[in-house]
């Protein structure tokens, strides 16, 4: 890999995809991995309801779930009544919800999954953006390095597509960390990223109604996910990666 590509010159860094993960990712203090439709909102309904969150890309997902003693959630494409999916409004309906669930995802999850490893692995979306932003300013080190990634979505032949509405997300958390003082060395990557969140800020929700993601998943019948996916900082929690499972980090601090 071009080491050009790894943002290391900055700080505050942004990419795309698993391959971006890697390349900016690699040796940051934290990473916060943005998948805005659904899997990150889906992972900040759960952390609501106090569901622990297992990323699993989706092979093997009964052993996933029998090793951490979780549910496995079911394809958004079989959905039912009572069944939680990928889906956040499936979450936020249940009646009965499990203390753990593996949720399996072509991008979030997978590349979350691909990334334990990190000091400290985020999970963010437009509802959570400003809590996640608040507490690595109070508990990050003044000159850790934030690694932020934008999933985006597949085309049918498994390449990367990019998704505006991941790209928000991570200008959301850039907007965010600048708000708090926490806005450290940004690349440009990351000024794009904010310059494009800046400007759907006033109607996020017509900007995710609009947009290939949310046109798709509407033409589906899921239009109640891209309004939960547009509750810009309705939640307070902040999900974080400890031993395999997104927990809220409100309980303690950095260590995993």
């Amino acid at each position: 890999m071009n080491l050009e590509h790894r943002q290391r010159r900055h700080r505050t860094r942004v990419d795309w995809g698993l391959r971006g993960a890697e390349a900016i990712a690699s040796d940051a203090d934290i990473a916060v991995i943005v998948d805005v439709l659904s899997f990150t909102t889906t992972v900040s309904v759960a952390l609501d309801r106090g569901i622990g969150v297992v990323p699993h890309a989706g092979a093997d997902t009964e052993e996933v779930a029998r090793r951490h003693d979780a549910s496995v959630a079911f394809r958004r494409s079989q959905s039912a009544p009572g069944r939680i999916t990928l889906s956040p409004g499936s979450i936020r309906s249940a009646r009965d919800v499990p203390a753990r669930l593996v949720l399996p995802s072509p991008n979030g999850s997978t590349i979350a999954e691909a990334m334990a490893a990190t000091p400290v692995l985020a999970a963010a979306s437009l509802r959570t953006a400003t809590a996640i932003a608040h507490w690595i300013a109070r508990t990050a080190g003044p000159d850790d390095s934030v690694a932020i990634i934008a999933a985006g979505e597949r085309w049918p032949d498994g390449s990367l597509r990019p998704a505006i509405e991941d790209f928000w997300g991570a200008g959301a958390v850039v907007a965010a960390l600048a708000a708090v003082g926490r806005l450290l060395d940004p690349s440009p990557e990351a000024d794009a990223a904010q310059a494009a969140w800046t400007a759907v800020a006033d109607d996020p929700s017509t900007a995710l109604r609009d947009c290939s993601s949310g046109r798709e998943l509407i033409a589906l019948g899921f239009d109640g996910d891209v309004a939960v996916a547009a509750e810009v900082g309705e939640s307070a929690g902040v999900p974080i990666l400890r031993q395999g499972i997104f927990v809220d980090a409100r309980s303690g601090g950095l260590s995993a």
